[in-house]
């Protein structure tokens, strides 16, 4: 049974990968807690709902199901879960299940961390970019009119169940989002992973065991290691932000309505791979290449209307800016970056309109 430790300042923690956990999901609530609280999206529920009902048979707990989605990704979201919670009898001694996408994960997890002052919260992801992303490392949060994850907290998890047997139901177009934060990991830490997203891309993408297994694997080894380094990104947790500078601005200029996350990063990563050009920090080549295994896995939605001028524009907004500077990660090779900030406006604009073409 693959598992991986998160260690931090507060707790340790750990991330099991393998197939059938989610069916002993109770094994990692302790009994001495009190009422637990399931939240969920329906369609997740449709599919894998019986298995988590049967898992907590003789537990008192409760679901909270709501229809997903971005735009749902807001306080008032949130204020209403904790209505429901505070209506099912819920108090301090209650736990939190976030059984479900990175939506889910971001929102069950501030859910947890706001709730009688901080509640626990197990996570249980079901898309392949929350197994290798969002469940991991307690960034909880939701979204404002002006950008993506502006409130939030960090509240680390009771312990991760990771079951890679349930992205075979994950609609393709989830799946493949998923697989660019797959490949973030790679560029950024782990140029193994970068190669098997390279070279395996057939079995990848027709989700055979043995490839799906070991991508989520290394991934959840490589966030594991990096949170565990840096908790509240002071340092060395700033490279998981690769292509999200540029990509969050993706998502926040089309209302979150036309971008899976993961489609928006890939985008990101893009830009931020031209940056790294732009910047002397990799070959041509080598860009190329990388682009090019980032394309692979699309194809990408319609970037039509969508306008350069426009994504400047909200790249300040980005909780990465500080102080008015863009921070950016870039490339400097398969497996390595660095964080930079203070880059020519123009420069960047390149960089973005590579990213639209």
């Amino acid at each position: 049974m693959p598992a991986y430790a998160v260690t931090t300042a507060a707790q340790r923690y750990e991330v099991i990968v393998e197939r059938g956990v989610l069916g002993r999901l109770a094994q990692s609530i302790p009994q001495k807690r009190g009422k637990i609280f399931v939240v969920c999206t329906e369609d997740v529920w449709a599919l894998h709902g019986a298995v988590v009902e049967a898992a907590l048979a003789g537990r008192n707990w409760q679901r909270i199901t709501f229809a997903g989605g971005e735009t749902r990704k807001r306080m008032a979201t949130v204020e209403e879960f904790a209505e429901q919670m505070m209506a099912g009898g819920g108090d301090r001694s209650s736990l939190v299940v976030a059984f479900g996408g990175g939506i889910v994960n971001d929102l069950g997890g501030f859910l947890a961390a706001v709730f009688m002052r901080g509640v626990p919260v197990l996570q249980v992801p079901t898309t392949l970019l929350a197994q290798v992303d969002a469940a991991v490392g307690g960034k909880t949060g939701a979204n404002l009119v002006s950008g993506k994850n502006l409130v939030g907290a960090f509240h680390q998890p009771l312990a991760v169940l990771t079951d890679p047997g349930v992205l075979d139901s994950l609609p393709e177009r989830e799946y493949r989002a998923g697989l660019f934060e797959v490949i973030k990991h790679g560029i950024i830490h782990c140029e193994p992973l970068f190669r098997l997203m390279q070279n395996e891309r057939d079995r990848v993408l027709a989700r055979e065991p043995g490839a799906v297994d070991a991508m989520v694997a290394e991934s959840v080894r490589i966030k594991c290691e990096v949170v565990s380094a840096d908790e509240r990104e002071g340092g060395l947790r700033r490279i998981l932000n690769f292509g999200h500078t540029v990509g969050h601005a993706f998502e926040a200029e089309t209302q979150y309505a036309r971008f899976l996350h993961g489609e928006a990063v890939g985008l990101g990563m893009i830009a931020a791979l031209h940056l790294s050009r732009l910047t002397g920090r990799i070959s041509e080549a080598l860009c190329g290449e990388m682009e090019q295994v980032v394309r692979s896995y699309g194809p990408f939605p319609s970037l039509e209307g969508i306008q350069a001028e426009h994504l400047m524009a909200r790249l300040v907004k980005d909780k990465k800016t500080i102080q008015g500077s863009v921070h950016f990660v870039l490339a400097t090779g398969i497996g390595s970056t660095d964080v930079v900030s203070g880059i020519d406006e123009s420069v960047v604009r390149q960089a973005v309109d590579a990213s639209l073409r």
